[in-house]
This record gives structure tokens, sequence and C-alpha cells, in this order.
């Protein structure tokens, strides 16, 4: 059965994408290690993409995005492609959830979009259904975005404390989000108690404490593994 992570209060997109970000990032890092820049191939029949011999993985489609229109597709909204519809189950739960909380990015059908709102949306799904990340497949005309999932990806992914500062640092240095937030929420879903004072959280899971620091701004100050 798969495993959904709920934000406990997201009311916008910049709210979903800081309780993502840095699980989708750790997730995104062992991914690329593992399908490098080898081509793809989706077979939407079967509902899998490969990424050449041995690996082969179940996936979701999340919508396309139209290079000549600049223009996005929610693939709950594509029906002129009569997609089966446990191919777009992630999709069609985005937009339940998009209607609940009144998110216009998960509910608007077809918008115009860049990259970054195509890696918002992978991020998001990828950290909400558990996923083993996102791929943004390029076919010329346009790109599929699909989450993909691998118990074996999964298991092979470093759940050690070391690694927690450099996906953190990795999310702030490319994204405009609060780091505090990012890390607090990072922390959350991975497992951590977290105790939080002024500008300082710690955050506390086995053997591990992860203290932070963070400025009257919410940015990141310092962060270490004891």
């Amino acid at each position: 059965m798969q495993r959904i992570i709920y934000p406990s209060s997201c009311s916008t997109e910049q709210d979903l994408l800081e309780f993502y970000a840095a699980i989708a990032m750790e997730k995104q890092l062992k991914l690329s290690e593992v399908i490098g820049n080898k081509s793809w191939n989706a077979d939407i029949t079967l509902g899998e993409i490969s990424f050449g011999d041995g690996l082969d993985f179940p996936m979701q489609l999340l919508g396309s995005f139209s290079h000549s229109s600049g223009t996005w597709l929610w693939a709950w909204a594509n029906e002129a492609s009569n997609l089966p519809e446990s191919l777009i189950a992630q999709s069609l739960e985005l937009k339940k959830y998009g209607e609940e909380n009144k998110i216009d990015l998960l509910t608007v059908s077809e918008f115009k979009a860049e990259k970054s709102d195509l890696h918002l949306v992978g991020m998001i799904a990828a950290g909400m259904f558990d996923e083993s990340g996102y791929y943004m497949a390029d076919y010329g005309q346009g790109i599929l975005l699909v989450t993909i999932k691998s118990d074996s990806i999964d298991k092979s992914r470093d759940d050690i404390p070391q690694s927690i500062p450099t996906v953190i640092s990795r999310v702030i240095s490319q994204l405009n989000v609060n780091h505090k937030n990012v890390l607090m929420n990072y922390l959350s879903i991975k497992g951590y108690d977290i105790a939080e004072e002024g500008n300082k959280i710690t955050g506390k899971k086995g053997g591990a404490t992860i203290p932070a620091e963070f400025d009257e701004m919410g940015r990141l100050t310092k962060i270490s593994v004891e």
C-alpha cells in the first residue's frame, strides 16, 4: 500500500514547496546516481519507464509541458490521450488536495509554465507519495513529467545524519525558500524529534543530534551533526 505524506497545514504552493523540497532533493540525488544521463523510453500501456537493461520502473504520469506553447497540462485534464486512470492516480490525488486546500497550481487544468513549475510539481508529488523521485522526460515537442518508484533505489539511499546538511545546502542554494521551515519539515518527515528555541532548532533521532542556527530572516547560518 502506498505511503502518502500529507502536510498538517498547507494553503499555498510555497507551503508545499517548503514542506517537500528537502526530502524530494534527497530522492533526486540518489535517482540521478542510478540513471545518470541514460536515454529513456516510456511504455504508457505498461505504466513503466526504462533507462536501459535492469532499469525498468513503474511510473505515474503527472502531466506534460509543450515547448511550442509553453503550457503545462495536467494528466487528469488530458482527455484527448485517453490515459488509463491507474497511470494518472497521483495527478488526480493532487487535484483533490488542491481543491480541498484551494491551491490553483493543482487545480487549473492548463496554464503558462516554466521549467521551474515542473520541478515544483515533481517535488510535491515525489514527497507526498513517497516516490523514489521524479523525471522530466523530454520527447522533443514537449516534456512528460513522471514520478518513479523503485524499492531498490529507496533502499540504497543513505539515511545517515551526515547527509542532511548536504541536502539542505542544495535546497537553499537552488530554491527561494524559508531555510528554517525547510529544515524543520525535512527533519520531521525523517522522524526526528525537534526542539525549537528562538533562532535555534535541534533535531534528535537515535544517537544523532543536529543543531542548526538561523538569522532573524530565517536564513541558515550554521548546521552540524553531533
